[in-house]
């Protein structure tokens, strides 16, 4: 039956989203899916940006009132899941802490927007470096969120940096980052946190998934088996993009069930 759950989707309540929830909801309907989880940014103490880029700090009471009167209306046709993408930034921990503890969602993906007060979106990261020195700073970084900021469920598009610089990622591999990645991949295991395979690489271009099959791969070799599916959708028309090749790409890479979450526990499903 393929995948039947986009876990990482974006609505006008996130900073740069423009699309009404309801919209995407019909969408994931009309695509045949069974659960969906909107997962909205929440990236406080985000850069400084122009403000047509987009506002990243979201207004939970207001996107929850609307989530449960759409999850009402559609209750007999998909289940939607309360979900939240935090940009991590270590300075964040007592912030995240209450903030998670506030609200009780399904699902918390954390994510690395803001790398070193620069976000990888923007060619400043990149300027007079080469790519391999600018995605070790990014994975140091995202290293150092995880282990002070243990507050989401699963670590959201792990190798990000690379959708973004000059030469995207020509170039990149995991054996370049190896020791720093696999720190990475081997403290999610051990504290009980999954990955997920974001399929927006493959719509823009890479070739390849966030993060990448050798990172897949080795994330299951390494022992680890929580992973959920998400298109990173912030327009209906990428909604559940490319899961087939997804779902190939988790059967290769030796998994034999994904994820999706409920009151902040995994549901694994079969492949």
């Amino acid at each position: 039956m393929g995948i039947t759950s986009d876990f990482h989707m974006h609505s006008s309540f996130s900073g740069d989203g423009k699309t009404s929830m309801e919209e995407m909801i019909l969408q994931a309907i009309a695509c045949g899916l069974t659960h969906i989880c909107m997962t909205e940014h929440y990236d406080p103490d985000y850069i400084d940006i122009p403000e047509e880029e987009g506002n990243f700090e979201l207004n939970t009471d207001s996107y929850l009132y609307e989530l449960l009167r759409l999850r009402q209306k559609y209750e007999n046709q998909i289940h939607i899941g309360f979900g939240v993408e935090l940009g991590l930034q270590p300075h964040l921990k007592k912030e995240f802490a209450i903030y998670t503890k506030a609200y009780d969602f399904d699902f918390i993906i954390g994510s690395s927007h803001v790398c070193n007060r620069k976000d990888p979106y923007f060619p400043g990261f990149f300027e007079g470096r080469d790519a391999d020195q600018a995605h070790r700073e990014y994975f140091e970084a995202e290293y150092e969120c995880i282990k002070k900021l243990p507050y989401f469920d699963v670590y959201g598009h792990l190798d990000y940096v690379v959708r973004y610089g000059p030469t995207t990622n020509n170039g990149y591999t995991y054996e370049k980052h190896s020791d720093i990645l696999d720190k990475i991949l081997t403290h999610l295991i051990d504290n009980e946190k999954g990955i997920e395979l974001n399929t927006a690489g493959l719509r823009k271009g890479l070739g390849q998934p966030n993060p990448c099959v050798d990172i897949l791969k080795r994330y299951r070799a390494l022992g680890g088996e929580i992973i959920t599916v998400g298109s990173d959708a912030h327009h209906p028309k990428d909604i559940a993009s490319d899961f087939d090749t997804a779902f190939t790409l988790l059967q290769q890479c030796g998994f034999t069930y994904y994820c999706i979450f409920q009151s902040r526990i995994p549901e694994f499903i079969k492949l």
